[in-house]
């Protein structure tokens, strides 16, 4: 006898149907029902929540609250939502550790986990609530892989924290450790900075890699532009979360996809974007990533052509002085992209997860009067973007710059070799680093860190010296944080572990880096190369087993995304 089908009850419920539906399936509504769904929610179309929520740090922290108010748009608009969690990376709190590694690794496992519970529980869509950094990628490539209706949405950023009446975010601690190893700041000082600078929930403040992914996430078109934006702990931040439910119900009702929302154009926005405001390195990193689980061509160079052609105009830090609380207050994503469409810096026809083009989001931008947050391409802060990619003998697949901070454009001076970032550390802090110095820190890329750890803690010991922030260089085929200010290349390619060049560098060689040029070299012969490199042995595997091995056994260059 042939089982009857019950009728399908609401539209958009799609993949869900051979879950729930039938005498069949009596047994998994069974379960669902145990675990408190009623009858009639199993036959709505069933939305996965992924939460990123976790109490370790303020990025995240927030997260269960919003996942209700989330979950209560979801129901308002008609489909049953299912929450589930996922791994998350402290990239703040591991910064300078061994723990650090985790950080990337941990944005193509949290895309994994995502696609494995909603291939597994067929979801009609999804939703993924991001805090930090590897949030937020992972959770975009997670969509691209499923290509069901969804959304990627940002908890926000921090509110600034306050010392003696002046902002301060997270990076002024960061540099406040290298001032307090110097002797220019005591015990008190360095503790007050401590106290104060993450005054509750939310992201990194300034235009740092959460919140130059967060802008990302909108400008492409997967985020609910400006509700993903509100900050964390601003008022109206839980019912910007539950409009946002509405939202991806609509979208579901509509099949509105994934791969219909990230294309060429929509990237290419996006990248414009990240110029115009100064935005994070790893964003060059995780943009072509996106791409590539979308499967639209897209590379390294494309990064520098469009930063070229596009002003940097949000004044940010770290180059600049607003957070990101300041941006959205100024008129935040819908603002930039009105700027951006009106001076073709993008293209408006490209479709968002409202169902609006980006050109129709951007024309309900309200500008707060006397705002200098965000400024016009007709007056820029610099007439170029915020990135470029430098190539030569040290980086033939190419290295990632971000000058909006730079403060110059060519340096020129020798080498001091490290293999790892903590052997570098200590030289900076017992003052061994000196003005005109190249600092090289190598085998921290994707296979020979793993994971390609962000060097801020380096970075900002040696910013917080005024005099070597403006004189020293550092390379690394490793990464830098978002909050990263001075004259800094990173993702050098192919990576030192694998033979690459930067592998062959010696202590004092001399090495140039033209920016006007787009070019990074050592001064040696290509003879003295080859016979630098015929003999080269790779370090032992620092992680021989377990998720580091899968990972050094799997993941790509970082010009490709240091993808897995």
């Amino acid at each position: 006898m042939s089982e009857a089908k019950e009728p399908m009850t609401v539209d958009g419920k799609r993949q869900s149907i051979p879950l729930t539906e039938g005498p069949s399936r009596a047994a998994a509504r069974s379960y669902l029902r145990g675990a408190g769904f009623k009858k009639e929610d199993l036959h709505k179309p069933i939305i996965g929540v992924a939460n990123t929520w976790t109490e370790i740090g303020t990025c995240n922290v927030h997260l269960r609250a919003l996942a209700e108010a989330m979950k209560q748009g979801i129901r308002e608009a008609g489909g049953t939502p299912m929450e589930f969690n996922t791994v998350t990376i402290s990239d703040g709190i591991t910064m300078g550790t061994q723990g650090m590694k985790a950080s990337l690794v941990s944005r193509d496992l949290i895309a994994d986990s995502i696609e494995l519970m909603a291939r597994g529980n067929l979801f009609d869509g999804l939703v993924g609530i991001a805090g930090c950094d590897k949030n937020m990628p992972g959770i975009i490539m997670a969509l691209c892989r499923l290509d069901i209706p969804g959304m990627m949405y940002y908890g926000g950023s921090i509110a600034p924290g306050k010392l003696n009446g002046v902002d301060i975010t997270i990076q002024n601690v960061f540099e406040g450790i290298g001032s307090h190893a110097a002797g220019r700041i005591d015990d008190a000082g360095l503790e007050a900075l401590e106290a104060n600078a993450c005054p509750g929930a939310g992201a990194c403040g300034g235009q740092f890699t959460a919140n130059t992914m967060a802008m990302s996430g909108e400008i492409l078109g997967i985020s609910p532009i400006e509700l993903s934006g509100v900050p964390a702990t601003a008022p109206e931040k839980l019912e910007a979360t539950r409009k946002a439910g509405h939202i991806l119900m609509d979208a579901v009702r509509a099949n509105r996809r994934p791969s219909q929302i990230i294309t060429r154009k929509a990237l290419e926005n996006t990248i414009a974007s990240v110029a115009a405001s100064g935005g994070s390195t790893n964003a060059v990193l995780h943009l072509l990533a996106i791409a590539k689980e979308m499967g639209i061509p897209l590379s390294i160079d494309d990064f520098d052509r469009i930063s070229t052609r596009t002003p940097y105009i949000c004044d940010l830090t770290p180059a600049g002085k607003y957070m990101a609380w300041h941006y959205q207050a100024a008129g935040g994503s819908r603002l930039l992209a009105q700027r951006m469409i009106a001076a073709g810096h993008a293209d408006g026809s490209a479709l968002t997860i409202s169902g609006k083009t980006l050109a129709e989001e951007a024309a309900l931008a309200k500008e707060t009067p006397g705002q200098d947050v965000i400024r016009t391409f007709e007056k820029p802060i610099k007439p170029n973007g915020g990135l470029v990619i430098l190539k030569g003998n040290l980086a033939p697949e190419g290295c990632v710059m971000k000058i909006a901070a730079a403060g110059k454009y060519e340096h020129r001076g020798p080498a001091r070799v490290f293999n790892c970032e903590e052997d570098c550390f200590k030289v900076v802090q017992a003052g061994g680093i000196k003005p005109g110095d190249v600092v090289v820190i190598r085998y921290e890329g994707p296979k020979g860190g793993p994971g390609m750890r962000e060097m801020l803690q380096v970075t900002a010991a040696i910013s917080s010296n005024a005099e070597l922030s403006a004189q020293v260089a550092l390379l690394t085929d490793g990464r830098f944080s978002g909050a990263t200010r001075g004259f800094t290349a990173g993702h050098v390619a192919p990576e030192a572990f694998v033979g690459g060049p930067l592998a062959a560098v010696r202590e004092g060689d001399i090495i140039a880096f033209d920016i006007p040029k787009r070019t990074l070299n050592v001064e040696i012969s290509e003879a003295e190369m080859a016979t630098r490199l015929k003999n080269f042995k790779p370090p032992a595997l620092r992680w021989p087993r377990g998720v580091f091995r899968k990972y050094v056994d799997r993941v790509n260059s970082a010009s490709e995304g240091a993808t897995t």
